[in-house]
């Protein structure tokens, strides 16, 4: 369940002048380093947060790091909009108990879900999103509208219309937070597909992640409320 980083360097966010690249003070300087999340982010990368940042290997590329975790107040939270996938990927067998067959990036209809699943005789699909956006205690997605993310559950919709069984699963990317819900301020659509989505039949579930600078883990199952 450990998605895990090497050649971990900490530093202090300074700025953000585009969704790609942030700078950030090392010991050895000011580093350009890549974001690996292409959200809005704004409660987290504030000048002076604590950030960790991940060593490339590929010494021919332009940036030498990327941003995979701040620290906000108690909490540390992953960054990396591709770990939830590769966490997601591990958790599955607990997700599906009896799972026998597990395939990423499966289109159907208008949608590619991020997998596609066979599990004790059924068949699924299975859209993941990351979540980063905490206030007082509870997590919050999306952080900005997102007409992709209310595609994606009316996808799922479809779906279950099929005959397939359908999930969306919230990876939250920090622990110690109390429950999900939707972003109903942000994008009063999403919330609204959401809760169409789980009149339907579609399975919502929501885990919390154990983050260290060097690793993210799905601990357990978190409450949603709806």
């Amino acid at each position: 369940m450990q998605l895990k980083y090497c050649k971990i360097v900490p530093g202090i966010f300074r700025s953000r002048p585009n969704r790609f690249i942030a700078y950030v003070e090392t010991s050895t300087g000011v580093q350009t380093c890549h974001v690996k999340n292409t959200g809005r982010c704004r409660e987290l990368l504030v000048d002076g947060a604590k950030v960790y940042l991940e060593e490339s290997r590929n010494p021919a590329r332009k940036t030498k790091y990327d941003l995979v975790a701040v620290e906000k107040g108690t909490l540390l939270i992953n960054m990396d909009s591709q770990a939830p996938n590769k966490a997601a990927a591990e958790y599955m067998p607990v997700l599906l108990p009896g799972l026998t067959l597990l395939r990423p990036e499966t289109k159907f209809g208008a949608s590619r879900f991020d997998f596609y699943a066979e599990a004790a005789g059924e068949s699924w699909f299975i859209e993941v999103k990351g979540v980063t956006l905490e206030r007082n205690g509870l997590v919050l997605f999306p952080d900005a509208p997102t007409q992709r993310g209310t595609k994606h559950l009316q996808e799922l919709c479809a779906c279950m219309d099929q005959g397939y069984r359908a999930c969306i699963l919230f990876v939250v990317q920090m622990a110690g937070v109390k429950y999900f819900t939707p972003n109903t301020a942000t994008d009063p659509d999403f919330a609204a597909a959401l809760i169409a989505a789980a009149e339907k039949g579609v399975r919502i579930e929501a885990v919390d992640c154990i983050v260290t600078p060097e690793s993210m883990t799905i601990r357990q199952s978190l409450p949603i409320e709806i």
